[in-house]
């Protein structure tokens, strides 16, 4: 059993102060219906910061109706707390409904609010809630953001249980990829808990708050990854368990037993994951403080995208069919209507059906079918010896003019039906600059054209301009007589170029330069099919896009304007 990790996590302030909104009726600041902004609650900062106290600067006199820049109506205090005030408002402009974050322009953190929210902004990750204004005017800072009113808090979805295992599956890889791009350009959120993330309506999962959160209340980390990487953790840990994983109850959920450490998931509840279960320990014990039986723990969100890239891959559960219920007959189908229907249980006397009717013209039709039909049959047979005379004539001649030069033998082999290859894993391939979305590369091959992976939106094109490609390598399991790969793409347009390579390693160290080319497919629609000439055996086979159509906003997979392309599905055959 492992000791407690000391890296702190939000846990909700026990001091028994509340805010003045406690009794607000809606919900978030980040637009989640009918849930009350729970993540604006005055709590213990996560890192090492946050040692600010409440800022005396009053909170703005607002009011519902109030506009700010004469575009953004406030309509529904959410949050007054620490000298902020949150709110759901209307831009005007736009007709839309967005969330407010509102300071006095004195206030001691506004300068750095105001900075989070444009650095946030200039991230652009669609994975993240969008702050789409900062503005500093008429002595007030506010942040204007997206408003997700078809999104779910995680807050939420655990009050009723623990999610099941491809849910949580899906939402640490989204997450952790998510927070590892953020990383890469300098961004950490810190106060990352179940009600920073939110579930859509499409099952993808979005995160809030993103630097915002903790320059409202004056959070600071020393270690800035490594405390992300612990939030997420203890985000997949209350997936598992319903349970959070350190001893005060936080976020509805109950906190685990005191004294006992930091159990494992899989020994909190029964039947969890036991790689998500390793998972989860991994990314929580981030001071060493690990089981014997767990691997080394994950520091960096990068860390813990390579962990879930190296577990066996979670497939989605099957559909279920319902059977439709038994057809009830009616009283009017069945020729009832006017008679008294039989009592239950009685045996009903089926009327007997009155013989055909029998006349000159029924006998004279019968004997006329009769002869066509003898006449038809003989016919047939006619032609049928004909035939089978005409085909002993022409093995004949092909006996005498066959030759023993094999050539019978290469045509067998050409038309020899292709036979599907099982893939058995997968790992996004770089050649320069930085991945794509690595966690996503196992939705390519989970049999659903619904889900995939997908490259960054890109400004020039359709010829990638900026790095050689983007592509990903599939590990067949061993080797293998790769004959084709057909892919299913997401976006169709002018134009889609897809290379095939063979290469001898799941990861980016082999050069491109190095691997054999098996074919090129060039494909405007939404599926190509790349065929190798001659047959080639390898185990590892790279799949590589080299340019890409332009395709406008796509907000369900998350994907800005640009030129850019989604793999739903790859099948290979050998």
């Amino acid at each position: 059993m492992a000791e407690r990790s000391t890296a702190a996590v939000d846990v909700a302030d026990n001091s028994g102060d509340e805010p003045l909104t406690a009794h607000a009726d809606q919900s978030t600041a980040d637009g989640v219906a009918k849930n009350r902004e729970r993540d604006t609650d005055i709590d213990e900062a996560q890192g090492s910061g946050g040692t600010e106290g409440p800022e005396k600067a009053s909170p703005p006199e607002l009011h519902s109706g109030h506009k700010l820049a004469r575009r953004y109506r406030l309509e529904e205090c959410v949050t007054r707390l620490d000298g902020f005030s949150s709110w759901r408002a209307v831009d005007e402009k736009l007709r839309r409904a967005v969330g407010v974050h509102i300071l006095p322009a004195d206030h001691a953190r506004a300068r750095s609010v105001l900075a989070a929210a444009r650095s946030s902004a200039l991230l652009g990750d669609p994975r993240f809630v969008q702050v789409l204004d900062a503005v500093d005017e008429n002595d007030l800072v506010y942040v204007v953001h997206e408003w997700l009113p078809d999104a779910t808090e995680l807050t939420t979805l655990l009050a009723s249980g623990p999610l099941e295992v491809y849910e949580a599956y899906q939402m640490v890889t989204q997450v952790s990829a998510a927070m590892a791009a953020a990383h890469r350009e300098g961004l950490a959120h810190l106060r990352l808990n179940p009600n920073a993330v939110l579930r859509t309506s499409t099952g993808q999962w979005r995160i809030r708050g993103l630097a915002v959160n903790a320059a409202l209340r004056g959070i600071s980390s020393e270690t800035p990854q490594r405390t992300d990487t612990e939030a997420i953790g203890a985000l997949l840990y209350a997936a598992l368990t319903q349970r959070w994983p350190y001893e005060s109850d936080a976020y509805g959920l109950s906190g685990l037993p005191k004294d006992v450490g930091l159990i494992a998931p899989d020994q909190v509840r029964a039947g969890v994951h036991r790689g998500l279960s390793e998972l989860a320990m991994r990314a929580l014990a981030n001071d060493g403080a690990t089981a014997s039986r767990h691997e080394s723990a994950c520091t960096t969100p990068e860390e813990l995208v390579k962990a879930i890239g190296e577990m066996p891959r979670i497939r989605p559960p099957e559909p279920t069919f319902t059977a439709p219920p038994d057809y009830q007959r009616t009283t009017y189908q069945q020729g009832t209507y006017g008679r008294q229907a039989p009592h239950p249980g009685a045996t009903q006397v089926l009327p007997t059906p009155p013989p055909p009717l029998q006349s000159r013209t029924g006998k004279a039709l019968k004997w006329a079918v009769s002869a066509l039909l003898i006449a038809a049959l003989g016919l047939g047979s006619w032609q049928l010896a004909d035939a089978l005379m005409d085909q002993g004539n022409k093995s004949e001649d092909s006996n005498q003019t066959q030759t023993n030069d094999g050539d019978n033998d290469k045509t067998g082999d050409k038309n020899k039906p292709a036979k599907p290859l099982s893939i058995e894993g997968a790992q996004e391939y770089v050649a320069e600059g930085d991945a794509q979305h690595p966690g996503d590369v196992d939705l390519t091959y989970d049999s659903s054209t619904t889900t995939g992976w997908r490259t960054n939106s890109y400004n020039d094109g359709p010829k990638i301009v900026i790095k050689p490609g983007v592509g990903i390598v599939y590990d067949l399991g061993s080797s293998q007589e790769v004959s084709s790969a057909t892919l299913s793409l997401r976006y169709g347009g002018d134009h889609t170029t897809v290379k095939l390579y063979a290469t001898d390693s799941l990861d980016s160290s082999t050069p491109l330069s190095s691997m054999k080319a098996l074919g090129e497919a060039t494909t405007s629609g939404t599926s190509a099919k790349v065929t190798v000439d001659k047959p080639v055996k390898s185990r590892y086979v790279l799949v590589w896009l080299t340019a890409m159509p332009y395709s406008g906003e796509d907000s369900a997979n998350f994907s800005r304007p640009g030129y850019k392309q989604a793999i739903t599905d790859v099948k290979f055959a050998g």
